[in-house]
């Protein structure tokens, strides 16, 4: 027997020694993450009929997934043979490598901890943050979850988040619409603000508050009128979409026409 069909043999009895151990190994990550995967569900109905603030949920359960798969996996190299001590000594060790690298990570977990203290912003908040505004739907261990106004799914590191400017557009519990409507150089003003008001009158979703009916600016063919209704973060857009119909309907009723731009062409 030649070196080469030693050396093969050899190779297939470790390979054959070691199979059912790294196979068993294998069944471990894959049934263990499973039961993780279920465990968290469960973990996450049970915190809600706790009564647990709802910003915690999302953190705990996800940091309670984390742990477990770390679990899963110190099982699984058990199985494989490798020593629970010397593996948790290699962990550790390579946990400072580990740990230098993922210092971004980290700082993304201390941000998301400073989040749920401090509470900047809840779950069901609009927000703008980062120059994305939609509604937090998570505060996760190292992610705020947003779903934003065109309906996408944004996750932003919780460092990122609170590294710069947040607005928080529930904090107040109302939000002043910005509306702009023209105004013909002919008209009473006074005469359009009451048909203005009249309008906004009309609209279902906007807050009693008094909304603000004043002129802007002087453009080249109208008079620019600033209307400042309120609405709930929640109502918004069906304020801001229903006071411009309302308006163009009543100017349409009470025959206020608006001057649009011309253009006249010379003949040459």
């Amino acid at each position: 027997m030649n070196l080469e069909n030693i050396n093969l043999t050899a190779l297939f009895d470790t390979v054959l020694a070691w199979s059912p151990k790294i196979i068993a190994g294998i069944l471990v990550l894959i049934i263990g993450f499973w039961i993780v995967g279920i465990i968290s569900k469960l973990i996450g109905k049970s915190l809600k009929k706790s009564g647990l603030d709802g910003d915690l949920i999302p953190f705990l359960k996800s940091l309670v997934s984390v742990l477990l798969k770390v679990l899963v996996v110190i099982t699984a190299a058990g199985v494989v043979g490798i020593e629970i001590t010397a593996f948790a000594a290699l962990l550790a060790g390579a946990g400072l490598a580990i740990g230098a690298a993922m210092s971004g990570t980290l700082s993304h977990f201390a941000a998301g901890v400073m989040v749920l203290i401090f509470k900047p912003y809840r779950i069901g908040d609009l927000v703008d943050i980062q120059g994305v505004v939609g509604t937090v739907s998570e505060i996760q261990v190292f992610n705020t979850v947003i779903n934003s106004l065109e309906n996408k799914k944004v996750i932003i590191p919780n460092g990122i988040a609170t590294s710069g400017i947040m607005t928080n557009l529930s904090a107040n519990g109302k939000l002043r619409v910005d509306l702009n409507v023209a105004m013909p150089y002919e008209e009473d003003f006074d005469k359009v603000k009451g048909i203005i008001k009249g309008a906004l009158d009309k609209v279902s979703n906007k807050l009693p508050d008094e909304p603000t009916i004043e002129i802007e600016k002087f453009d080249e063919n109208n008079v620019l009128l600033a209307v400042r209704p309120y609405a709930t973060d929640a109502n918004y857009w069906d304020v801001y979409f229903n006071s411009y119909r309302e308006i163009k309907k009543a100017f349409g009723e009470a025959g206020i026409d608006v001057a649009y731009p011309t253009r006249k062409i010379k003949n040459i």
